[in-house]
């Protein structure tokens, strides 16, 4: 599909969670926090959450909260669920978890334990678990890395657009899946 006449645009703050029709652009920007874009090509919906930690490690919820991994992918879930749609129908492509503090590396002794104990790690070692877990099959991902990371996520294609920035450098990696 082409881009439509009038676009409604949305820009997502840590935490952040949308879902769209195919009048939908949306936008985040990334460190170490994570975005989950999920798109039905067929009913040309999707959404995308900005979470910021796997999970804030709390046994009763009352109501979900975007910034953590573990409840954004149900609030994914909710929507596919809203939508009569199932999850494994949806191309999800995973971005971010990038090191916002590479330099900081170097000062910390124990490099081993730093590295184990990163949020970008954890954000990255926790997203395929619950995605297969909620039936969403991830096609793509651009994760880790140092920098920050510009997603751009337009809903009338399916196309999620990166730009990787790292240490006064810029990455361009474009488009990272299409589905024939």
């Amino acid at each position: 599909m082409k881009k439509p006449a009038h676009i409604n645009e949305a820009v997502l703050q840590p935490g952040d969670f949308h879902f769209g029709d195919a009048n939908t652009r949306i936008r985040t920007l990334l460190g170490s926090c994570v975005s989950i874009t999920m798109w039905h090509p067929a009913k040309l919906i999707g959404g995308m959450c900005h979470y910021m930690l796997p999970s804030r490690n709390v046994k009763c919820i009352e109501t979900l909260d975007g910034r953590y991994a573990d409840e954004a992918i149900i609030l994914l879930f909710q929507e596919a669920v809203r939508y009569n749609t199932n999850p494994k129908d949806y191309i999800v492509k995973v971005f971010g978890a990038g090191n916002m503090f590479p330099d900081l590396r170097k000062c910390i002794q124990d490099k081993n334990q730093a590295a184990h104990n990163s949020v970008p790690r954890k954000n990255t070692e926790i997203i395929h678990t619950l995605a297969s877990s909620y039936g969403f099959v991830i096609e793509a991902h651009d994760l880790g890395g140092d920098g920050h990371r510009n997603i751009i996520f337009d809903i009338w294609s399916g196309h999620v657009w990166v730009k990787q920035v790292k240490a006064g450098k810029t990455f361009e990696t474009g488009v990272l899946l299409e589905k024939n």
